[in-house]
């Protein structure tokens, strides 16, 4: 009679800790790790790994997966690349609370802010919830292939207890503030991770107002913070533009100081900040911050956050121009059809006519020297030598020119990627940087967002295969990247209970051939509610994820089984 659910035998663990890896058998009994080391009893099922690199299951704190998982069981991409909990609810948006009346304007938030398609959502959305504990149970009624869990997101807070005053950011009463600081502390209760808030400029609705949070009082932050004080726990989450950085650090030491929590913000390196001196004041910001008590935690993408252009992606080089817009609603063989036609191409090359365009990403469609062809797999640290302006000049032609033809190539499905930021020096020697800081953790994958311009839930995978393995230069050890992505990331939102292999915790896992381990060029997925398209990223490597001990992925491949359930709260680590 076996003595264990699974035994995984000849792993190369590397167990999250930061200890160095080593050779070791696992057990799980009941979707917990019972033994580690070397295991004589038999498993009911036995995995033999070979020597393949065994790791706790990925923990993103930082996706947007709000209303996918109330329509879908698989939180794909990111459960593609080892993912086995994914946090949403940040940046400040997300479904609940919210008044019937309200639910459009949540919708057009969503689709401003996040790049989700409206149409997906108005019919994806069930809306079978007001409050944010009716949203949780909403979440549980649906099993998943990942972990779940969410913040209290401040937006559709604030337009529920304001209303109209909320969506036009009016300043907020004292009664206003004490409602929503009741209401956050009841969602907390009811299960949520922490409150999340928005103040990045960049962040708009689909109509191009900004998003219902930006430019709140202070008072109003503070106040709100004041409730996971109350609550003894959860965690704040806040996406600024450092745009003052003494105005931004005295806010989160406010909140942090109010709430006697942990805080994280977002933080990268923009192409405005020369030479890297905002992205050091603000290090030296966090690191005084926390001499002073103060816990905050930057969150730190492992690559540019790259915009990802083409012809069957929101947007492309083209998408604001009069010329290309008489056919962007065409299906694909046809606009490729058309662009092949030779006076149609001179007609939009020598057209100057261009349109407005708010949408996240457009203020980069002729960034030609931060444009590069996406190759399969895809260079996330591209030579500039390769640039669109820089193959322009070896060919002697236009960049313009040289987009056009990039974007025919593969039937019109060849993609154009843009390093957006984190990549103003031309290399990843800053994000390096950030990512061994002592105060950072890694994430904004944006999972679930950003479905037509920007595919970087396999942030996970770059971090261990172009960080651990590839780059040719300033690797970082393997043990500290998974740490960093499991047991510190899921320590910041509370869950204590995974993120490490050692036994009593949970049997989250990924069994990874490291040497085979690629990422592929990513595709449009038109598998969204009402045919919405979406970009989709694969990787080969990933052998068997496991989540609560059961295999939910074999070479990528879904099993059928959906062990994910909603995280509600906080969850203590094992006796």
């Amino acid at each position: 009679m076996a003595q264990y659910d699974t035994v995984i035998r000849g792993a190369m663990l590397v167990d999250g800790s930061g200890s160095p890896a080593r050779s070791a058998d696992l057990a799980i009994e009941d979707g917990t790790i019972t033994r580690v080391g070397k295991v004589e009893g038999r498993g009911t099922r036995e995995i033999d790994a070979d020597g393949a690199l065994v790791i706790p299951g990925w923990v993103d704190i930082h996706t947007h997966y709000d209303g996918q998982a109330t329509w879908d069981s698989r939180m794909a991409p990111s459960s593609w690349h080892g993912v086995t909990t994914a946090v949403m609810g940040n940046c400040g948006v997300g479904f609940a609370p919210v008044r019937s009346e309200d639910h459009v304007r949540l919708i057009e938030l969503m689709e401003g802010v996040e790049d989700i398609p409206g149409t997906a959502m108005y019919e994806g959305l069930k809306w079978n919830w007001s409050s944010f504990g009716e949203f949780l149970d909403a979440l549980d009624s649906r099993p998943h292939d990942v972990d779940i869990g969410t913040y209290v997101p401040h937006d559709p807070l604030r337009i529920f207890v304001m209303g109209d005053r909320g969506a036009e950011r009016e300043p907020a009463t004292a009664d206003e503030i004490d409602e929503m600081a009741r209401l956050v502390r009841m969602g907390i209760d009811e299960g949520g991770l922490g409150f999340s808030t928005d103040r990045a400029a960049i962040h708009k609705t689909i109509r191009g107002e900004n998003a219902p949070s930006f430019g709140a009082a202070n008072d109003e932050c503070v106040g709100i913070a004041r409730a996971l004080r109350q609550a003894g726990r959860g965690v704040l989450q806040l996406v600024t533009d450092f745009d003052d950085i003494d105005a931004d650090f005295a806010l989160m030491r406010d909140m942090a100081e109010a709430s006697g929590r942990p805080l994280a913000f977002n933080l990268s390196y923009s192409y405005a900040d020369t030479g890297g001196v905002n992205l050091l004041r603000i290090l030296r910001r966090l690191e005084e911050a926390q001499a002073d008590g103060f816990p905050l935690v930057g969150v730190v993408a492992p690559r540019a956050i790259g915009l990802i252009f083409g012809l069957t992606c929101s947007l492309n080089p083209f998408s604001t121009n009069e010329v290309f817009k008489e056919i962007e609603n065409l299906p694909l063989p046809e606009k490729v059809n058309v662009m092949s036609n030779g006076d149609y191409r001179r007609r939009l090359l020598s057209s100057l006519t261009e349109a407005q365009d708010h949408r996240i990403g457009s203020h980069r469609l002729a960034s030609w020297q931060l444009m590069y062809e996406m190759t399969d797999p895809p260079n996330y640290e591209p030579d500039v030598g390769d640039n669109i302006l820089a193959l322009a000049g070896q060919s002697g032609r236009k960049p313009e020119e040289v987009v056009y033809d990039l974007l025919l190539k593969d039937g019109g499905k060849n993609l154009l990627y843009v390093p957006s930021v984190n990549y103003g020096d031309g290399n990843l020697d800053t994000v390096k940087i950030m990512l061994e800081h002592r105060y950072t953790l890694p994430g904004l994958s944006d999972g679930g967002a950003h479905v037509g311009a920007i595919c970087d839930a396999s942030s996970p995978t770059t971090l261990l295969a172009h960080w651990g393995r590839d780059r040719d230069r300033g690797r970082i050890a393997i043990p500290y990247l998974v740490q960093q992505q499991c047991a510190a990331t899921a320590e910041f939102v509370g869950l204590l209970d995974r993120g490490i292999i050692a036994p009593g915790y949970r049997a989250d896992l990924n069994i990874i051939d490291l040497d085979n381990l690629i990422l592929r060029r990513p595709e449009i997925y038109t598998d969204l509610p009402a045919g919405g398209a979406r970009l989709m990223q694969r990787a080969d490597g990933y052998l068997h994820t496991l989540v609560k001990g059961v295999v939910t992925y074999e070479d990528g491949v879904p099993t059928g089984s959906l062990p994910g359930r909603l995280v509600r709260g906080a969850q203590g680590a094992p006796a």
